[in-house]
């Protein structure tokens, strides 16, 4: 398998400020019957180095009809096993981002959780751990973290940290107080992922200061410092919740910021 960015949607959804992710058809659902209502689409990601395959942020974890996790068929379009991910990178704990950190199966006549990805290492930061549990905001599955926490094979962040000296995974804020991106260097390509600070790729393009963040302000002139960035050192950068662009390189052009495709 070729290295590189794999893009694992989830679907498109629509959620309000019930904090319920309720899925939308774009061919036949109508945005204006949803008011008061964000558009995103769920897209996790496999990035594939030369030592690992590593899973970005796995979604909701959902299910098929058949009961095997969605991202699971989706992995296996690239000949993926659950057994082969290596890495799973969160960058904070909302459910839409770390529900498939774990999923449920029958062990000896009981429902119990599993990690998804049975042999890989799962990095989280320790203050976005912190702030989770003590805030009791419904955006955060606590049950499957804990689980995940019990059961999965785990390295906990402190801070500004390099993973196998190849991933940097800093605390930037913004949209949780503990927000992390990621920064993977490989010997030809720098992969950025911002997660819900730099969510769209259209969020590069224009200023302004979402109330959905913990810190609107902060998320604001972080998408700015990441997109100089991104076109000085020429990332490849991932968007969770696009619908359209997934991931692409960017750079300026006529005073636009545009994708490079």
């Amino acid at each position: 398998m070729e290295n590189g960015v794999y893009p694992l949607s989830e679907g498109t959804y629509t959620i309000a400020g019930d904090h319920i992710f309720v899925p939308f058809d774009m061919e036949t659902d109508n945005i204006r019957d949803r008011p008061a209502s964000l558009l995103v689409e769920i897209q996790p990601f496999l990035v594939v180095t030369d030592t690992d395959k590593i899973i970005i942020d796995p979604g909701l974890g959902l299910s098929l009809a058949d009961g095997r996790l969605h991202i699971y068929h989706l992995l296996e379009r690239y000949g993926v096993q659950p057994e082969d991910i290596t890495k799973v990178l969160l960058s904070h704990l909302h459910l839409d981002h770390a529900g498939g950190v774990v999923h449920q199966v029958i062990e000896n006549g009981r429902w119990t959780w599993v990690p998804s990805f049975p042999k890989a290492t799962y990095y989280w930061q320790e203050t976005e751990w912190e702030y989770a549990f003590q805030k009791g905001n419904p955006s955060y599955p606590l049950e499957r973290l804990e689980a995940m926490r019990a059961k999965a094979t785990h390295h906990v962040l402190k801070g500004e940290s390099r993973i196998d000296h190849y991933i940097e995974a800093s605390i930037c804020g913004g949209h949780t107080p503990s927000h992390q991106y990621f920064l993977i260097h490989t010997k030809k390509e720098k992969y950025f992922y911002g997660g819900d600070v730099v969510p769209q790729f259209s969020q590069m393009q224009r200023k302004f200061v979402a109330k959905y963040d913990f810190d609107g302000k902060r998320s604001a002139e972080l998408r700015i410092m990441f997109t100089e960035r991104a076109i000085l050192e020429n990332w490849t950068c991932m968007f969770f919740h696009d619908l359209r662009k997934p991931y692409c390189k960017v750079k300026m052009q006529e005073g636009m910021v545009m994708s490079v495709d």
